[in-house]
């Protein structure tokens, strides 16, 4: 199978990197960003052309869309190139997929609902992004849906890796460096450990002919990031002094989700998996990052 894996050389895009190798599958891993030492096919999402052109030469059977704006807070100030990555890219994936009938595995977020739920969120719960970010990932997930490709959107939350920028990795910085600092407690979610991410879109992709449709998918568990950050420096034998506070002590151009555990039922059922708990993926990580 020919499987064409965007934004590569981020958190997710390396995991796929990593799991996907010895698999017997012909992976075409690409990005707009280089890493030294490591394979990447240039590949612009924003040029239709250019995805369609890459689409056909390599006989694709399955695109993996990890790419994507992540900055939630400099979109509230940077829509216009938002949009195009978040919303107008995945539409262009989904037209070369169409065009191919070929599967498209799509990323998604939490932040398409509005955050104010007290319950873990399903598929089909009303979509109510409170920020640009959430806003054009909403859109883009309407522009795969609209194409009539076979898509299968997965909304994940609070994405960790060994690779790339991450609360995880900012956390082992800050509480090996500071004597103290504050988190956020009034915020409720789930980590997803990329790897674990990862492994579902491989399982996916394996079982032949998977059912299309919207899938949440993030760690087993509920916790703020407080909670997360604790859990963090004590299993990193750090000694930071941790101490809670409210999000609003903390003002941002973007609103940020109060309660985003996602329900993953409908994963569950459909394709079979049992999911880990957050703790131990994020242990996991942590021995990975040494």
């Amino acid at each position: 199978m020919n499987i064409l894996v965007t934004g590569a050389n981020g958190q997710l895009g390396n995991e796929m990197r990593r799991l996907g190798a010895g698999l017997d599958h012909h992976f075409i891993f690409t990005d707009v960003n280089e890493i030294p030492g490591v394979e990447t096919v240039h590949l612009d999402i924003t040029d239709l052309e250019a995805v369609r052109l890459i689409t056909e030469s390599e006989k694709v059977d399955v695109i993996v869309n990890c790419a994507a704006y992540t900055n939630v807070e400099k979109a509230e100030d940077d829509l216009t190139l938002a949009d195009l990555l978040n919303h107008t890219a995945p539409g262009n994936l989904a037209r070369a997929a169409k065009e191919r009938d070929a599967l498209l595995i799509h990323i998604s977020t939490d932040y398409v609902f509005s955050g104010k739920a007290f319950r873990p969120v399903r598929e089909d719960d009303q979509t109510d992004p409170q920020s640009v970010y959430g806003a054009t990932k909403l859109a883009g997930e309407k522009a795969v849906a609209d194409s009539g490709c076979r898509s299968i959107i997965i909304r994940t939350a609070w994405l960790y890796s060994p690779y790339g920028k991450n609360f995880v990795k900012t956390m082992l910085n800050l509480t090996a460096e500071k004597e103290s600092i504050n988190v956020v407690c009034d915020q409720i979610g789930t980590p997803t450990y990329a790897a674990d991410l990862a492994g579902l879109i491989l399982h996916i992709i394996g079982s032949g002919n998977p059912v299309t449709g919207i899938y949440h998918f993030s760690n087993e568990g509920a916790i703020s990031w407080y909670d997360f950050a604790q859990t963090i420096c004590r299993l990193s034998g750090h000694k930071c002094r941790i101490s809670p506070c409210m999000s609003s002590e903390f003002p941002a151009k973007a609103a940020r989700p109060h309660y985003s555990v996602l329900d993953k039922s409908l994963v569950k059922k459909t394709f079979g998996i049992t999911v880990p708990y957050w703790e131990d993926s994020l242990e996991d990580c942590l021995k990975r990052l040494g």
